[in-house]
């Protein structure tokens, strides 16, 4: 694994979980009619721009098996999708939650660099062979019949097709699942000159543009990915989230609201 300062993730773990959840308790019990009203659209669009730059980190630099990583935040998400359905929203119970979104981006963005890397020319790899020992064994299949580029380039177009098809069932739909890619893509030229950085950040940019209709709304979610670039070298937070907090706030603070939506009739 790389050695990267992750500080930021512990920051930015409290202030994604904190903007969510109160995000959620505006939409979902106070209502349009409350004084917080203005948060949904605004402060609350900082949260999933932050947990997808943390799925991308973790996927580009601190995860030995990124496919195992998505897994788990699968699982969170099967966890989470009863009580989540429950809320009341136009779409329910058909849309699948965040959880499904970040790690179905996340499995893409790992695939792809593998395809990609299948799909180099030999020389371009250079005597080192990086680009080939990063290529899952998955992403290779038997390719003896056809050139080497065949069987990637048929796979990455098929994989636009999936992105296409589950994008109308997740949420943040299409932009969503694009931006973990994206992100990591601005990860892998962190340590580029500045001009190469700036371009490689340019997909992400335009992707987070896409989340949310309205320029408020877009223009907060814009602020929460360069909170995560800019996060590196923050001081290490001395409240750090205990891991099992972690992993069960998203589908506990659900079950709360759909218990509290219940109760109160």
């Amino acid at each position: 694994m790389t050695n990267v300062d992750s500080r930021w993730i512990a920051w930015a773990q409290w202030l994604a979980l904190l903007t969510m959840s109160l995000d959620h308790l505006v939409r979902h019990l106070l209502g349009p009619g409350s004084a917080l009203a203005w948060w949904p659209e605004s402060l609350g669009r900082l949260a999933f721009p932050l947990f997808a730059a943390m799925v991308a980190w973790h996927g580009t630099f601190t995860s030995r098996d990124p496919l195992r990583y998505a897994r788990r935040i699968l699982l969170i998400g099967l966890l989470a999708q009863w009580p989540y359905a429950l809320l009341p929203r136009p779409e329910a119970p058909y849309l699948l939650n965040v959880c499904f979104t970040l790690a179905a981006g996340l499995a893409w963005a790992h695939w792809t660099r593998g395809a990609l890397a299948q799909a180099t020319p030999p020389w371009a790899h250079g005597e080192s062979g990086a680009l080939a020992r990063n290529t899952p064994p998955w992403a290779h299949g038997k390719s003896g019949a056809l050139p080497q580029t065949i069987l990637p380039g048929m796979g990455l177009a098929l994989s636009l097709v999936l992105w296409w098809a589950l994008g109308f069932w997740v949420e943040f739909g299409h932009a969503g699942l694009a931006l973990v890619p994206a992100l990591m893509l601005a990860l892998s030229y962190r340590a580029a000159a500045p001009a190469r950085r700036w371009m490689a950040r340019l997909p992400a940019l335009a992707v987070v543009a896409l989340l949310n209709p309205g320029l408020q709304a877009s223009a907060f979610a814009l602020a929460g990915v360069a909170l995560a670039m800019a996060g590196v070298g923050l001081p290490r937070l001395p409240w750090p989230l205990p891991r099992w907090l972690w992993r069960t706030w998203y589908p506990g603070h659900f079950a709360l609201l759909a218990l509290l939506l219940w109760w109160g009739g």
